[in-house]
């Protein structure tokens, strides 16, 4: 990042990301990612965003701005609401994946973190994972 950024939620630019019916939408709010990485993200009712997974280098921070949301992580599962922050360190104990349990309010929170890269992000009780580079993303099964 070269530059202040000024990015408001309602007018960011949204990017639909996931899979088959479970997709969630990203709103970069940093998108020349150097040192930090920053997204508003969207989850529409019994939906999720990614999925159970852990980072090797970087760390998160999860805002939550509107709704509620639960979190699968190796200690169990976690319950957030409007205004709580939870934080991820980088190794398998940060394992996790939010999902949105309400059956009528959209689930919206700010997702922070370290960019640093490589990156090895591995899908916790999978064999799956991607290596996230400066030339792409790269996809690998062990």
């Amino acid at each position: 990042m070269k530059e202040i950024v000024v990015q408001n939620y309602q007018t960011a630019k949204a990017q639909s990301q996931g899979q088959g019916l479970n997709q969630f939408c990203v709103k970069p709010i940093i998108e020349d990612i150097a040192k930090c990485s920053a997204n508003f993200v969207e989850v529409e009712p019994g939906k999720y965003a990614y999925g159970y997974h852990y980072h090797e280098e970087n760390e998160e921070v999860f805002y939550i701005i509107s709704g509620e949301a639960s979190v699968k992580t190796e200690r169990g599962d976690i319950h957030l609401k409007q205004g709580d922050a939870i934080c991820f360190p980088a190794d398998k104990e940060g394992s996790h994946v939010i999902s949105n349990p309400s059956r009528t309010e959209k689930l919206v929170y700010l997702d922070v973190g370290t960019a640093n890269k490589p990156d090895i992000v591995h899908f916790t009780g999978t064999n799956a994972g991607m290596v996230v580079s400066r030339q792409g993303i790269f996809n690998f099964t062990k």
